[in-house]
Protein backbone atom coordinates (compact mmCIF):
# COMPACT_ATOMS: atom_id res chain seq x y z
CA UNK A 1 0.00 0.00 0.00
CA UNK A 2 1.38 3.27 -0.94
CA UNK A 3 0.75 6.45 1.00
CA UNK A 4 0.60 9.62 -0.35
CA UNK A 5 0.73 12.71 1.72
CA UNK A 6 -1.26 15.89 0.62
CA UNK A 7 0.93 18.95 -0.30
CA UNK A 8 0.35 21.77 2.26
CA UNK A 9 0.59 24.26 -0.62
CA UNK A 10 -2.73 23.39 -1.32
CA UNK A 11 -4.42 23.61 1.56
CA UNK A 12 -6.10 26.96 3.34
CA UNK A 13 -4.38 28.27 6.47
CA UNK A 14 -7.16 27.17 8.74
CA UNK A 15 -7.57 23.32 6.58
CA UNK A 16 -3.69 23.19 7.29
CA UNK A 17 -4.11 23.78 11.10
CA UNK A 18 -7.66 23.26 11.75
CA UNK A 19 -8.37 20.25 9.05
CA UNK A 20 -7.96 16.81 8.73
CA UNK A 21 -5.92 16.20 6.20
CA UNK A 22 -2.30 15.15 6.68
CA UNK A 23 0.03 17.50 4.77
CA UNK A 24 3.67 17.30 6.10
CA UNK A 25 5.79 20.02 5.45
CA UNK A 26 9.34 19.29 3.99
CA UNK A 27 12.23 21.68 4.40
CA UNK A 28 14.19 22.57 1.18
CA UNK A 29 15.74 19.41 1.98
CA UNK A 30 12.70 16.88 1.54
CA UNK A 31 13.08 16.63 5.75
CA UNK A 32 10.65 16.92 8.79
CA UNK A 33 11.81 17.19 12.12
CA UNK A 34 10.73 13.90 14.49
CA UNK A 35 10.75 14.18 18.12
CA UNK A 36 10.80 10.94 19.60
CA UNK A 37 9.05 10.80 23.35
CA UNK A 38 8.51 7.59 25.02
CA UNK A 39 4.59 6.59 25.35
CA UNK A 40 4.25 6.68 29.19
CA UNK A 41 6.74 8.45 30.83
CA UNK A 42 6.76 11.70 28.39
CA UNK A 43 10.28 11.50 28.17
CA UNK A 44 12.39 13.09 25.06
CA UNK A 45 14.05 10.20 23.58
CA UNK A 46 16.03 11.81 20.82
CA UNK A 47 15.19 14.41 17.91
CA UNK A 48 16.00 13.48 14.29
CA UNK A 49 14.41 13.95 10.93
CA UNK A 50 12.41 12.06 8.50
CA UNK A 51 12.22 12.53 4.56
CA UNK A 52 8.39 11.32 2.62
CA UNK A 53 9.87 7.32 2.28
CA UNK A 54 10.44 7.51 6.00
CA UNK A 55 7.41 8.86 7.19
CA UNK A 56 5.13 6.48 4.99
CA UNK A 57 7.32 3.18 6.16
CA UNK A 58 6.80 4.25 9.77
CA UNK A 59 3.03 4.76 9.34
CA UNK A 60 2.94 2.23 7.22
CA UNK A 61 4.99 -0.35 9.28
CA UNK A 62 4.60 0.74 12.68
CA UNK A 63 8.26 0.47 13.39
CA UNK A 64 10.11 4.35 13.02
CA UNK A 65 12.26 5.07 10.25
CA UNK A 66 14.48 8.23 10.06
CA UNK A 67 16.65 9.85 7.32
CA UNK A 68 20.33 10.41 8.35
CA UNK A 69 21.68 13.43 7.01
CA UNK A 70 25.27 12.60 8.14
CA UNK A 71 24.74 9.56 6.22
CA UNK A 72 22.60 10.52 3.55
CA UNK A 73 20.57 7.48 3.61
CA UNK A 74 17.06 6.35 5.24
CA UNK A 75 17.64 3.74 8.37
CA UNK A 76 15.22 1.84 10.64
CA UNK A 77 15.64 3.09 14.41
CA UNK A 78 17.18 -0.11 15.92
CA UNK A 79 18.71 -2.22 12.84
CA UNK A 80 21.85 -2.57 13.98
CA UNK A 81 21.46 -2.34 17.59
CA UNK A 82 18.55 -3.89 18.20
CA UNK A 83 16.48 -1.01 20.08
CA UNK A 84 13.92 -0.42 17.53
CA UNK A 85 11.11 2.26 18.52
CA UNK A 86 7.67 0.90 17.68
CA UNK A 87 5.06 3.55 16.95
CA UNK A 88 2.48 4.09 19.33
CA UNK A 89 0.89 7.63 18.33
CA UNK A 90 2.40 10.33 15.35
CA UNK A 91 0.76 13.77 15.58
CA UNK A 92 1.97 16.65 14.05
CA UNK A 93 2.27 20.11 14.94
CA UNK A 94 -0.22 23.31 14.24
CA UNK A 95 1.77 24.05 10.78
CA UNK A 96 2.79 20.06 10.23
CA UNK A 97 6.45 21.29 9.78
CA UNK A 98 7.59 18.69 12.95
CA UNK A 99 5.86 15.23 13.92
CA UNK A 100 5.67 13.90 17.37
CA UNK A 101 6.36 10.13 17.52
CA UNK A 102 4.98 8.55 21.04
CA UNK A 103 6.97 5.21 20.79
CA UNK A 104 7.65 2.00 22.68
CA UNK A 105 11.35 1.86 22.95
CA UNK A 106 12.68 -1.90 22.71
CA UNK A 107 15.60 -3.65 23.27
CA UNK A 108 17.22 -2.67 26.40
CA UNK A 109 15.22 0.95 26.41
CA UNK A 110 18.05 2.68 24.80
CA UNK A 111 17.33 5.35 22.10
CA UNK A 112 20.77 6.88 22.07
CA UNK A 113 23.90 5.76 19.86
CA UNK A 114 25.89 6.23 23.39
CA UNK A 115 23.60 3.35 24.73
CA UNK A 116 21.86 6.03 26.69
CA UNK A 117 18.37 6.31 27.79
CA UNK A 118 17.53 9.55 25.96
CA UNK A 119 20.25 11.57 23.49
CA UNK A 120 19.74 14.43 26.09
CA UNK A 121 22.19 13.13 28.77
CA UNK A 122 24.00 16.57 29.44
CA UNK A 123 23.54 19.73 30.64
CA UNK A 124 23.71 23.19 29.39
CA UNK A 125 25.93 24.65 31.97
CA UNK A 126 26.59 28.00 31.05
CA UNK A 127 27.64 28.91 27.41
CA UNK A 128 30.82 26.84 27.42
CA UNK A 129 30.13 23.88 29.96
CA UNK A 130 27.71 20.58 28.97
CA UNK A 131 27.43 18.08 32.55
CA UNK A 132 26.66 15.02 32.46
CA UNK A 133 23.40 14.14 34.32
CA UNK A 134 24.39 11.43 35.33
CA UNK A 135 22.50 8.89 33.16
CA UNK A 136 23.95 5.30 33.01
CA UNK A 137 24.65 4.12 29.85
CA UNK A 138 22.41 0.60 28.82
CA UNK A 139 24.84 -1.07 26.59
CA UNK A 140 28.68 -0.55 25.51
CA UNK A 141 28.45 1.25 21.94
CA UNK A 142 32.08 -0.21 21.15
CA UNK A 143 30.58 -3.79 21.67
CA UNK A 144 27.25 -2.92 19.87
CA UNK A 145 28.86 -0.98 16.55
CA UNK A 146 31.18 -2.88 15.88
CA UNK A 147 32.25 -2.93 12.74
Amino acid sequence: MSTTFADPASLSHADLEEGTRFAPKFDAHGLVTAVAQEAGSNRVLMVAHMNAEALRLTIETGEVHYYSRSRQKLWKKGESSGEIQRLVEMRTDCDQDVVLLLVEQTGRGAACHTGRKSCFYRIVENTETLRQSGEARLFDPAQVYKT
